[in-house]
């Protein structure tokens, strides 16, 4: 498990490529044959990857948390980026496909994932934040999830919005979660922007061309700075940063939230005039 400790606007400020990247970009999501795990000290959340091959794989405590299990004081959500497999939940099968996300309570021991045909494995995109109640295991199929449409194309942000974890769908202890996607000929992501001092965001970037690249936004709305980012890579946003971007073509993101309250639209807007 990757740890990166927590940071503070004054020191980002002087923060250099190479730093930014160190604290704030997780680049290698998805390993074939592994799960890989980073640990933020920003509100305490875990992201990560699994992608079994023809093996499954489990997800184990570690050092880091200082539990039995991975559960025991955790909630999780596991959403099938690609491919097809099963998320195995204390010996509960549950069958997932692209778009469809297990969430799984506190409590649950064994967590394991599995790829239908290791030939094109299952890639799944994980997401956990600490948890002070029992709440059920449950899965959502992405055609379940009601879509909501914004933006515009006359301001390149034309895009889809599922929210899969917000209390409607699946009630969770902390962890708020969804997918969206941009329409073609639309690359703006979260702008304006907004940052929300209560919670910690992180995103997660795919379907995007090989080729292609996204320019993420992050600092204070006055001292902003960037990362350059390529497909399946994730951002760690500290809870006092923005959190927003354009690429060089359309993606998806997942974005989740974990912090003090639970209401997905606790932010602050920043005026673009006061983006520097």
């Amino acid at each position: 498990m990757d740890v990166r400790y927590s940071t503070n606007p004054a020191a980002a400020r002087g923060f250099d490529t190479a730093q930014l990247r160190r604290h704030f970009l997780v680049e290698d999501v998805f390993v074939p044959g592994e799960l890989r795990l980073t640990y933020s000290h920003e509100d305490r959340v875990v992201l990560g990857g699994a992608v079994p091959g023809a093996e499954p794989l489990r997800l184990e405590s570690d050092d880091t948390l200082r539990t039995d299990h991975f559960c025991e004081r955790r909630e999780l959500a596991a959403f099938c980026v690609d491919g097809r497999g099963a998320v195995v939940c204390d010996r509960t099968v549950y069958p997932v496909e692209r778009g469809d996300l297990v969430y799984i309570g506190r409590g649950t021991r064994e967590v394991s994932f599995t790829s239908a045909d290791p030939a094109a494995p299952a890639r799944f995109y994980l997401a956990s934040a600490p948890a002070h109640q029992d709440l059920p295991t449950t899965s959502v199929h992405a055609k379940d999830v009601t879509p909501v449409e914004l933006g515009a194309t006359e301001t390149s942000n034309e895009r889809t919005i599922r929210r899969y974890i917000d209390g409607t769908l699946v009630e969770s202890c902390q962890l708020i979660m969804g997918w969206t996607q941009l329409s073609p000929g639309s690359v703006w992501n979260t702008m304006p922007a907004h940052t929300h001092l209560r919670r910690t965001e992180c995103y997660f970037y795919f379907d995007l061309d090989e080729d292609a690249r996204l320019v993420h936004l992050l600092g204070e709305p006055d001292e902003t700075r960037h990362l350059i980012v390529r497909n399946e890579q994730a951002v760690i946003s500290p809870s006092w940063s923005i959190h927003c971007g354009a690429a060089t073509g359309s993606y998806s993101f997942i974005w989740f939230m974990a912090g003090e309250n639970y209401r997905f639209d606790d932010m602050d807007h920043v005026a673009m005039a006061a983006l520097r």
